[in-house]
């Protein structure tokens, strides 16, 4: 008893440390990103008003988005994981969907980044900020811990939590990102990493931004004023309002993305990055409002609303170069992007309230709600949304009212039925890698050895291999066998485990169960 005692500390403590570790590099990290970030933005709101001044520049320019596009395109193939949405991406790779190699996956994002604002492709800095704290907290455990191959994973979900905290300056929201959309459960130990990191990233951040100029929140909003019982038919309008337009997109988003990826899937790579880049230029000549991470036209919309046939504009041309920049694979996140849509729906409705008699504070207000609904509608992470709208939008003054803006955005995406955009953009990533490629089903007995990472907890607070099934537990110690509520279930050493799982690489997952239970062979049944 003493000993798997002493096990289990020197396993928490190892996820204590490592964890902080994972956060003070993730935050020096991010911090450093967003500082390229915002300066990749200034120089690309520079070029587009040299444009206008000196038309003749336009065609240099269109030479170089060129060589930009083959050089996405080359990077793409030799490092296929920068590709795409960095929360998506960092979604499979918690889960073990995608592998990667943590530094050159975190140079190629990184810069790949920097080159996608700079055109001003409307994508955003907080996926990227995500896809670095993944792969740096797979570099901190790689470095510190290989005789610890468990941790990896809780690991690198502390180096994602920690990332999206210092994107958006949101800590407990980085906290449940973890929980709600990375692994969609809580555990012990991925509450204790993920919250370690977060604590450290956020100490990093706080002291790193003002030296060099970076703010450490995404939005600089005083709390509103409360809105009393009667007024709260304005949130119910916003989130039916939201949960429509959540709804719109996100079945837009499967239209386009079916057409770009499938009806169009003979148009080589390089064409659709270059067609990607070279209709941002054109937008971008016409109003910068169109292009570039959306953080901007949230910020302006908060304030003032502009003419309600620009915002329809807005939206549906935001909406479709993103989800085509998305399908192309072009290195850059949707949250930001996101949120700016959701920003233009509730600055349309907003637009309306204050024709019909309402305050500007009430407007801004408004527009805060929507913002807020987007992530609860578009991105589908309600506890999510209502702690951001609390710590980045300042809305603690209006519990009540968010609470009402998610719950009715969330329920009205669920009536009909649609997929967060990060799911849908992960399922086009596993298909780009596996194509119509099933994965083989095999069973096997596994047995849990002395001193092994599983032995001691319950079933349901390992991270086990993607989607791998117990379907039974023969105790050593009684020789009873256990079926039912195996979640509940603390393994033991010595147990005998009836394991089932679904894979593309059989060794790499015999690899990642052996990292949990102890190293033993395996002998395997194909199911399927």
């Amino acid at each position: 008893m003493a000993h798997k005692k002493k096990e289990l500390i020197k396993y928490i403590l190892s996820t204590v440390l490592l964890s902080a570790a994972a956060g003070i590099i993730v935050g020096i990290a991010i911090v450093l990103f967003k500082f390229c970030a915002g300066h990749a933005v200034h120089t690309s709101v520079k070029i587009y008003g040299l444009f206008a001044e000196k038309p003749l520049l336009i065609l240099p320019a269109i030479a170089a988005l060129a060589v930009f596009a083959l050089g996405f395109t080359l990077l793409y193939k030799a490092v296929p994981s920068s590709r795409g949405g960095g929360i998506p991406t960092s979604v499979g790779m918690l889960r073990g969907l995608l592998s990667f190699k943590w530094l050159i996956n975190t140079v190629a994002v990184f810069f790949a980044s920097l080159v996608t604002f700079i055109i001003g492709v409307p994508l955003g800095t907080e996926g990227p900020s995500v896809q670095i704290g993944t792969a740096l907290g797979k570099g901190v455990s790689l470095g510190f811990a290989k005789r610890k191959p468990a941790l990896n994973r809780y690991i690198m979900t502390g180096g994602a939590s920690a990332g999206f905290t210092v994107a958006t300056g949101s800590p407990i929201a980085g906290l449940l990102f973890a929980i709600e959309e990375g692994h969609q459960r809580i555990s012990p130990l991925i509450l204790l990493s993920s919250a370690m990191s977060v604590v450290a990233a956020k100490a990093v951040s706080d002291i790193l931004s003002p030296m060099l100029g970076v703010s450490p929140v995404l939005f600089e909003l005083h709390p509103l004023k409360a809105l009393s019982v009667k007024e709260f038919w304005m949130p119910v309008v916003i989130a039916i309002v939201s949960g429509l337009a959540a709804v719109a997109f996100l079945k837009y988003y499967n239209v386009l993305n079916r057409l770009w990826t499938k009806k169009l899937k003979k148009i080589p790579p390089f064409v659709k990055i270059l067609s990607v880049f070279l209709l941002t230029l054109v937008l971008g000549l016409v109003s910068t409002s169109f292009i570039s991470t959306g953080h901007s036209l949230s910020d302006v919309l908060l304030e003032t609303p502009p003419a309600l046939y620009m915002l329809v504009l807005c939206f549906v041309i935001r909406a479709t170069v993103m989800i085509l920049a998305s399908s192309s694979g072009i290195t850059g996140g949707m949250f930001l992007p996101i949120l700016a849509l959701g920003a233009v729906v509730s600055s349309f409705a907003a637009s309306i309230f204050v024709m019909l008699g309402a305050s500007h504070e009430t407007y801004t207000l408004a527009v805060a709600l929507g913002i807020t609904a987007s992530i609860a509608g578009m991105m589908k992470m309600p506890v999510t949304a209502m702690v951001f709208a609390i710590e980045a939008l300042s809305l603690s003054n209006n519990i009540l009212p968010v609470m009402l803006t998610v719950a009715i955005t969330y329920l009205i995406t669920e009536i009909f039925g649609v997929v967060s955009i990060t799911e849908k953009v992960l399922e086009g990533q596993l298909h780009h890698l596996h194509g119509d490629k099933e994965a083989s089903v095999y069973g096997s007995f596994v047995t849990v050895k002395e001193g092994a990472f599983a032995a001691g907890k319950m079933v349901r607070d390992i991270l086990w291999p993607c989607d791998l099934l117990i379907l039974s537990i023969k105790r050593e110690s009684d020789g009873t066998t256990h079926t039912t509520d195996l979640s509940e279930t603390v393994v033991k050493a010595g147990d005998l485990l009836y394991v089932r799982y679904p894979t593309y690489d059989i060794n790499a997952t015999h690899k990642e169960l052996s990292a949990l239970i102890g190293e033993q062979e395996y002998i395997v049944e194909k199911i399927k």
